[in-house]
């Protein structure tokens, strides 16, 4: 334990009496409580006062956050074991809460959609050369290995999510090409299962360094990209839709998001770089179904 870690403390007259790290952060047992030491964020301060004044305050407090310390202090939310479908729920309830709360318009121009559009172009085109030349490679040989054979058989299911986003960029285009305003909220911005602790039947979000300001689908969108595979996101979405519902661009722009194939890379095992695909398949099944059940 470092010297500064020890003065921090000191300060605050909490005597140690045991140690757990997790991740990034360091929980702290004492006499007078638990407690949790991360790394300094120091706009996290300015972000929790502005989400209080906002009425949500579904976070751990802050207890010490002196910019001349390298460590924040936080309060221990002691969590209680939840079903992994639940915590799911909590975290799109607390999702909507923190948009609706959160909301406001600013001025945009047409370059604003425009770059949007210009990114995700140039995003495709590679994901596309990239798959395309795996599949040349593989069909030159004599005999294609598991793995280059998975892909050759389901490069059509690829190519229909790439054409399908392009379509989609287009529409995008038209229907921001007269926007002067732009709907954004405080995003979370780190959004997975382990984020959502529980305690007294409370709900709270924690680790929230990488929030920013921007566009609302971004929350939903990283929380699909990590768990599409293993919660039910047609529900989910549903329920986030009916609480926060979603302008026509927004709607687009996160179903080209969450349509673009994920770039794979071979390993040399075999079963692993079969496995690979075969995750990145169902991925894209899995936002092909989010698709066709709103559009219902």
């Amino acid at each position: 334990m470092s010297l500064e870690f020890r003065n921090i403390l000191h300060e605050h007259n909490i005597v140690p009496k045991k140690y757990t790290i997790r991740k990034n952060a360091t929980i702290i047992n004492s006499d007078n409580g638990s407690y949790v030491l991360k790394k300094s964020n120091n706009n996290i301060k300015k972000l929790q006062q502005y989400l209080t004044s906002r009425n949500f305050e579904y976070f751990p407090k802050l207890i010490d956050n002196n910019i001349r310390n390298n460590y924040s202090i936080y309060e221990y939310i002691n969590d209680i074991d939840t079903p992994k479908e639940q915590k799911a729920q909590d975290i799109i309830h607390l999702i909507t809460l923190l948009h609706n709360k959160t909301t406001f318009y600013k001025e945009i121009s047409s370059d604003d959609y425009k770059k949007i559009y210009e990114d995700l172009k140039k995003e495709l085109d590679y994901i596309y050369n990239y798959y395309s030349d795996l599949v040349l490679i593989a069909e030159k040989n004599v005999y294609m290995s598991p793995k280059e054979y998975l892909l050759a058989r389901n490069i059509t299911k690829i190519y229909s999510a790439i054409f399908y986003c392009n379509n989609k960029l287009d529409t995008l285009l038209e229907i921001t090409k007269e926007k002067t305003k732009q709907r954004v909220v405080t995003l979370h911005n780190n959004l997975e299962l382990d984020h959502l602790l529980r305690d007294n039947n409370i709900p709270y979000l924690i680790s929230w360094d990488k929030s920013r300001i921007d566009l609302p689908i971004y929350d939903f969108y990283i929380f699909f990209t990590k768990h599409c595979l293993e919660l039910d996101f047609n529900s989910l979405f549903k329920y986030y839709n009916s609480k926060y519902p979603l302008l026509e661009e927004e709607i687009t722009l996160l179903f080209i998001l969450i349509s673009i194939p994920k770039k794979i890379s071979y390993d040399d095992n075999e079963l692993k770089s079969c496995m690979e695909i075969r995750k990145m398949l169902d991925y894209l099944y899995k936002a092909e179904s989010l698709i066709n059940e709103y559009s219902k």
